[in-house]
């Protein structure tokens, strides 16, 4: 997997003190990832698709949780259309690395369709 920390564009050259208060945005295949909880969203909202990752189950391995059930959801981001119609593709995955895996492929389908 790659990912990649990026930094605002207005923020290169500055002081680290400067970047204090900045938060670096994470992307995997060139499109955001964005946490909340237990919910991923991976894409852009101003991309007509988003897909959004649902951490359901986890297990403890040594001192960290690990996702065992994971709910993959590819979305429309257009705010008229009703929360339950924006479900494109739904799925559900074993782990967070081939729920992102399959998010990934159907998140670069739906936008070459556009």
């Amino acid at each position: 997997m790659v990912y990649r920390a990026v930094l605002p564009e207005n923020m290169n050259g500055q002081e680290g003190s400067a970047l204090a208060g900045k938060t670096a945005v994470l992307t995997y295949k060139g499109h955001p990832l964005r946490r909340k909880d237990n919910l991923i969203y991976f894409g852009s909202m101003s991309d007509k698709y988003i897909v959004m990752l649902q951490v359901m189950d986890t297990k403890k391995v040594r001192d960290m949780d690990m996702a065992t059930r994971v709910s993959v959801q590819l979305q429309l981001t257009d705010p008229e259309v009703r929360s339950r119609d924006r479900v494109v593709k739904r799925a559900e995955k074993e782990s967070l690395y081939r729920a992102i895996d399959v998010g990934a492929i159907w998140l670069e389908r739906a936008l070459a369709q556009t």
